[in-house]
This record gives structure tokens, sequence and C-alpha cells, in this order.
């Protein structure tokens, strides 16, 4: 799924800004990892909070977060770079994402996590 959307937006993206699409595709798929990553730590902290369940402080899970993000984008930055992104290139010709899809996708899971954070 995600590889479909890192090769939606590079597609879109490379016809406006050329080689700057590389690194705009790649912040995309980042950030979209990161918020379904925040979206899931938000509903395990709230199903803990509900189950009145200590697992980690505050400051732990910030700490864990962060080195995840990291790790994250490191991944990304080496899976599409050079051969796997021209693989998905070249097979990408049969599954392409429309624009609004792209940009609602990222503001659903901000929606999401913004209704959870009032229930924790």
């Amino acid at each position: 799924m995600l590889d479909t959307f890192y090769i939606s937006v590079y597609n879109h993206i490379k016809k406006r800004s050329g080689k700057g699409a590389l690194r705009i595709a790649l912040y995309y798929i980042v950030f979209l990892e990161l918020l379904l990553l925040f979206l899931l730590g938000i509903f395990f902290m709230a199903f803990a909070k509900q189950m009145k369940l200590q697992v980690m402080s505050d400051t732990k899970a910030i700490v864990l977060f962060v080195i995840i993000g990291l790790f994250i984008f490191f991944k990304n930055w080496m899976r599409y770079n050079g051969k796997r992104r021209t693989i998905l290139n070249a097979k990408s010709n049969r599954v392409v994402h429309p624009v609004w899809k792209l940009v609602l996708f990222p503001i659903l899971c901000v929606l999401l996590a913004v209704i959870l954070l009032q229930i924790a």
C-alpha cells in the first residue's frame, strides 16, 4: 500500500518539479508512516488508560517515538533509492491514486488521532 502511495506522489510531482520529486515523495511517505505510527500509539495509550494500565511514562513514549521515527526515515531512504524505485515505477502504470486521496489520507489520520487524544 505504501509503495503505491510513494509512486503516485512521485509521478504526480515529477511532472512539476523534476528531481525534487524524489525528496518530496520520500518526505510524504515518512510523514504518512509517522502519522500511522502516532495513530496506533494513541490508540494503545487510550486503551491502556481505559484498562487502568501503566505501561510507560510519557517521556519514554516520546523518546521511543523519535527513535522509531528516525528508523522509519532511514528505512524509507534506503528502500526508495535506486533500483527499487525504478522497479516500482515500471509496475505503477496499473495503479495510480488520485491526488485528492493522497491529500485526504493524512488529514483523516490526523483527525482520528485528535479524536483518540480526546478519549485518552
